[in-house]
């Protein structure tokens, strides 16, 4: 256990105890340790709040009640009142009694991770669509937990007993009531998400007629993605230190060559213990990622963590069926790296956003990359197809045209829709 002595004249600076439980029970995404703590923290100050204690406790099995035992409850709501935190935070997950049984006991608000990444993001988000997206997952999150968050609401009978006056009613709890209300709101904003879909999906065969590759960039949140958008595109994104900076979706051109010109879309970080209704909620942004023709994974090499990010970063890719396209890894804030190799291989990139540094290596990486599968020909064109060339200035890479008595003689690096339409006219 530790906690610190905070001296704030700002009284909007909530104070919280942060508490997780390490057991065999758990898988390690389940599981609280030091790192997961950490970061945490980290979402607390973000989420406005200050970190003034921490307990990990270690147990074979998750308490029924509190989620740790009952004697490590009761030392950390006594920490809670010497501390004059107002807050108790939780790492694990807890359910709605866990919740009602520790608020009975300290007296506190009681919130866990997820509870603290909804509000987190409920704070971010500024489009239509990033409201709508966080409003359906704290609903979401909300409608299992209800009967500890309204258990000190009174119910009302069908038969009048003893409730108070003014409360006896046809028989409908609060709590009924609250679900009913609860479900009616999901099932609105599913079809609200649902319309979102519907016109992104019409944008997108656009750009898919249009044939503009669309590179999309993820990573574990504050890895740097906006920066490196910014400094790609000049998005004047707000890039700040902090988790969760990003949430609404940002699409910019960008002039890989001479030859390509892509789309650069960036998107909500990731991060672990990521709550489920938050990764369905925003699928109508994430999808775009099974969409794109190349995903640049941004990897913060400064962080002693990497390599966990990475894989967290990884295994959403995969859940969201992005695990196909094609992956460039991009190692970004190289300039702070402390290792003794760097990262190295195929599809590998080391970068640092903030200065320039590797940026012309990694456009080419991307330009070879979503050069895979196309090939050179030679096409031999009536003049009656004078339009065709136009066309393959835009779709494809014209290496040289010349105008002969026997047609359009033109060479060009093609890809598979180009090469399918003008087959018959390849030259050897």
């Amino acid at each position: 256990m530790a906690y610190m002595d905070v001296q704030s004249k700002d009284f909007t600076i909530e104070k919280a105890v942060l508490v997780g439980l390490n057991s065999p029970v758990y898988t390690a995404a389940e599981n609280a340790d030091e790192e997961s703590l950490d970061e945490l923290e980290a979402l607390l100050e973000t989420a406005g709040g200050i970190c003034v204690g921490r307990v990990l406790q270690n147990r074979a099995t998750p308490d029924s009640k509190y989620v740790v035992g009952q004697g490590k409850a009761e030392e950390v709501a006594q920490l809670a009142k010497d501390l004059e935190a107002e807050l108790i935070i939780f790492d694990n997950d807890l359910t709605s009694s866990q919740i009602k049984a520790m608020e009975e006991l300290s007296g506190k608000h009681i919130m866990d991770r997820s509870g603290l990444i909804l509000d987190i993001f409920a704070q971010r988000a500024k489009t239509k669509e990033g409201r709508l997206q966080v409003e359906l997952a704290q609903y979401k999150y909300i409608l299992p937990r209800l009967t500890g968050m309204w258990g000190h609401l009174v119910r009302q009978t069908a038969a009048g007993g003893k409730s108070p006056i003014g409360t006896r009613g046809p028989g409908e709890t609060q709590l009924e009531t609250d679900r009913r209300h609860i479900r009616r709101k999901i099932t609105a904003l599913e079809q609200e998400l649902k319309e979102v879909r519907r016109v992104r999906s019409v944008q997108r065969e656009k750009r898919i007629k249009n044939e503009v590759p669309v590179v999309a960039i993820v990573g574990y949140t504050n890895a740097g993605k906006s920066t490196l958008l910014n400094r790609l595109t000049g998005a004047g994104i707000p890039a700040n230190n902090r988790l969760f900076d990003t949430l609404d979706t940002t699409t910019r051109k960008l002039k890989v060559s001479d030859t390509l010109e892509v789309l650069m879309s960036d998107t909500v970080g990731f991060i672990r213990k990521l709550p489920h209704h938050l990764v369905e909620a925003f699928k109508a942004t994430l999808e775009e990622l099974t969409f794109a023709d190349v995903l640049l994974h941004v990897i913060d090499v400064s962080n002693p963590n990497w390599e966990i990010q990475a894989k967290v970063v990884d295994e959403l890719i995969e859940q969201l069926g992005a695990a196909k396209t094609p992956v460039i890894e991009v190692y970004n804030k190289i300039d702070m790296f402390d290792g003794d190799i760097e990262p190295h291989g195929e599809n590998k990139v080391c970068i640092s956003a903030a200065t320039g540094q590797g940026i012309d290596d990694m456009l080419a990486l991307i330009e070879r990359v979503l050069s895979a599968g196309k090939r050179q020909v030679r096409l031999m064109l009536p003049y009656s197809m004078a339009g065709a060339v136009d066309s393959l200035y835009t779709e494809a890479t014209v290496k040289s045209v010349e105008y002969t008595p026997d047609g359009i003689d033109v060479v060009a690096v093609c890809g598979a829709k180009q090469l399918g339409r003008l087959e018959k006219y390849i030259v050897g």
